[in-house]
């Protein structure tokens, strides 16, 4: 996994918190600039640990069967990749389906524009956890492309420029949700769980 596929993953992982970006942008939109930047902080840092607690968990484990990991390391690393695309893809659905199910009650609230909802730090520090989660996974897929001989950035650089990356996206798409609201959140999703899905299909010919 090299650069561009650690790029490419970084991104995919930060549509989640991309989209929760969009809809704190939208629901507070007098947010001032140092909790815009909190927001931003609160995802890189997560995204930017999760993978490194999955990669050494993983380490500890594969440390004990270290030659059966070698020869399936691959096709954990495409399993767990195809797995949250379609998980990303699948909670896009599910969403769009939501929403048209409540679309008189959402067009009510979208009229009433008038409801702010401050982010607090309670309520940040929950968003960050649960659009982190999968970069544990990840964690897991940076262990057993090292295994494989295909990480030559390390998993400290490659989890710092997840982090990175997800700080910010997560700052733009406060600004963007302040602008245009959450339309593009789904969008975000979709086009996150495409690109992991695509990557996972690489992973089979490393």
């Amino acid at each position: 996994m090299g650069l561009w596929e650690v790029v490419l993953t970084a991104v995919a992982l930060a549509m989640d918190a991309c989209a929760v970006s969009m809809t704190n942008g939208m629901t507070d939109r007098k947010m001032p600039v140092r909790r815009v930047l909190l927001i931003g902080l609160a995802f890189g840092l997560f995204q930017f640990m999760m993978p490194v607690i999955g990669y050494f968990v993983t380490h500890l484990i594969a440390g004990a069967f270290q030659s059966t990991f070698e020869k399936i390391s691959s096709w954990v690393a495409f399993a767990l990749l195809a797995f949250l695309g379609g998980k990303m893809l699948i909670d896009c659905i599910l969403e769009k389906k939501k929403e048209r199910e409540n679309a008189d009650a959402d067009e009510r609230a979208d009229d009433g524009c008038a409801c702010e909802s401050k982010t607090t730090i309670v309520k940040l520090l929950a968003q960050a956890v649960a659009t982190s989660i999968d970069a544990l996974a990840v964690g897991v897929t940076l262990r057993m492309t090292e295994i494989s001989g295909g990480l030559p950035m390390g998993v400290w650089l490659s989890a710092g420029l997840i982090g990175v990356i997800t700080l910010g996206l997560s700052v733009g798409a406060v600004y963007i949700g302040k602008a245009v609201g959450n339309k593009l959140a789904d969008k975000a999703t979709l086009c996150g769980g495409v690109v992991l899905i695509l990557l996972a299909i690489k992973m089979l010919f490393v």
